[in-house]
């Protein structure tokens, strides 16, 4: 069959797939649509692009770092392709099987069961890209083949795992509170950062000006603590408010609580998780919420003289913001992220730690300041942010034979079957380590004590939210 393709001739195909197969070099192709399907700001399209992503990197680490170590094969030779047609950059890597071909298959798999109307367009690209590994000499059929099984089935796991988030039911997030009206903004100091992650930044400083031209406006500039400005703002607001990413809106929320000043939240940053389990996808409602008075009550977590409003983390997961961030300005946070994921996989170690006093040995360990749905590990939304509780979830490792049956429950979602993993809800959260070291809050990493005490502080914040049956 490879010697088939190779003796056909097409001109059309010799001007088109040699460079569409150097697009997918590194999954390119795969991460300039997930982006452009991110700047739609569309929902549906979002979580469509994070699935695929997610299958990407899944699929990338499976293939590369798993199956050709198992099952090396040699190239096929080069000289028996057509000079013109033959692929940039020939892997060294082995042929079996193709990850071009695993990663489309991945890619257009994950995104069609989001987005059905794209599977046509994505599957004959996906198709396109698979076939050009073939066509320009880089690969057997047999290889590609192998490919696309592996990337659809390792995204039929992922499918499983990276649920389409269930509609939050309407209602209260917490308790409703009603504030002076502000329609003008008067007694509002927002602090705004515009380089959180990859949102609205510069773009809200106008829209405040116009939608609130009472209010004072500071800008993050460079050099400028953003702690600083936010204590300085709350001595003299009756307003506080922030536009800023997840860890922006936590170091807010702490000053807010220890200021008693009712907070806004400007949904500035890459994924806005607070914002939007209050109900805020846009800062117009946000905007909208403080003009009408409408606000709620919620809970924020305490740990080692901080406050956070989403989850937090020890192991692998500050390990891997770490590694996102110092890739992110080169390649941005999609492809950041990626690249952290396959390093951490491969570089991690597991963690001793006694958790309220149970011993684990654990790589994954999530606690969320509320509960999170749905079960498992994959926690994605809150459809309360006051049930003063905190999330608690755990998954032990014991070698590579129980990591492969945790893998098998991830992909038939039957991880609460397993063993291993841990599930609860509770009030407070004592983890011990055997020394100090980082931890992760609300997208933040920063050192603490070998012991961190998690401490639900119930209605501690008064947050603006649209105000709803």
């Amino acid at each position: 069959m490879f010697d088939r393709v190779a003796q056909s001739h097409s001109p059309l195909l010799d001007a088109t797939l040699p460079r569409l197969t150097h697009l997918a070099d590194h999954s390119k192709l795969w991460m300039a649509i997930a982006a452009g399907l991110i700047a739609s700001d569309n929902p549906r399209l979002t979580h469509a692009a994070r699935r695929g992503i997610v299958s990407v990197a899944a699929t990338s680490f499976t293939a590369n770092i798993v199956a050709k170590q198992l099952l090396p094969r040699t190239r096929p030779g080069i000289a028996r392709v057509p000079a013109v047609r033959r692929a940039r950059r020939i892997p060294t890597s082995p042929s079996f099987p193709s990850g071009h071909s695993a990663s489309a298959a991945a890619f257009a798999y994950a995104v069609s069961r989001e987005v059905p109307e794209l599977a046509l367009p994505l599957g004959a690209l996906a198709g396109a890209v698979a076939y050009s590994r073939i066509y320009t000499g880089v690969h057997y059929p047999g290889d590609v083949a192998a490919g696309i099984a592996l990337g659809t089935v390792v995204a039929m796991g992922v499918n499983r795992v990276v649920r389409t988030p269930e509609p939050i039911p309407e209602g209260p997030r917490g308790e409703s509170e009603t504030l002076p009206p502000r329609p003008d903004g008067a007694g509002v100091v927002a602090v705004v950062n515009p380089s959180s992650g990859i949102g609205f930044g510069p773009d809200i400083l106008e829209l405040l000006r116009i939608e609130l031209p009472a209010a004072e406006i500071v800008e993050v500039g460079e050099g400028d603590n953003l702690l600083d400005l936010l204590i300085d703002a709350a001595g003299r607001c009756e307003v506080l408010a922030v536009a800023g990413g997840d860890g922006s809106v936590a170091c807010a929320a702490g000053v807010a609580v220890e200021h008693n000043k009712p907070l806004l939240v400007l949904c500035g940053g890459t994924f806005n998780h607070f914002a939007t389990d209050l109900g805020i996808d846009d800062p117009r409602t946000a905007i909208a919420a403080v003009r009408d008075g409408s606000a709620v009550r919620v809970d924020v977590t305490r740990v080692a003289d901080r406050v956070f409003v989403n989850t937090a983390s020890v192991g692998a997961y500050p390990e891997f913001v770490t590694t996102r961030e110092k890739y992110e300005k080169r390649f941005g946070k999609p492809i950041a992220a990626i690249v952290a994921f396959l390093k951490v996989a491969r570089t991690s170690e597991p963690l001793d730690l006694r958790i309220d006093g149970r011993p684990h040995h654990t790589r994954l360990f999530f606690l969320g300041s509320g509960r999170y749905e749905p079960r498992g590990f994959a926690p994605s939304s809150r459809s309360r942010l006051d049930d003063g509780l905190l999330d608690v979830r755990v998954l032990d490792t014991d070698g590579w034979v129980g990591r492969l049956r945790t893998l098998l429950a991830l992909v038939i979602g039957r991880l609460d079957t397993d063993s291993r993993y841990r599930e609860d809800a509770r009030a407070k959260v004592v983890v011990e380590r055997s020394e100090d070291g980082p931890y992760a809050y609300d997208g933040e990493v920063v050192d603490g004590p070998a012991r961190l005490e998690f401490i639900k502080e119930p209605g501690a914040l008064v947050v603006y939210a649209p105000s709803r049956p």
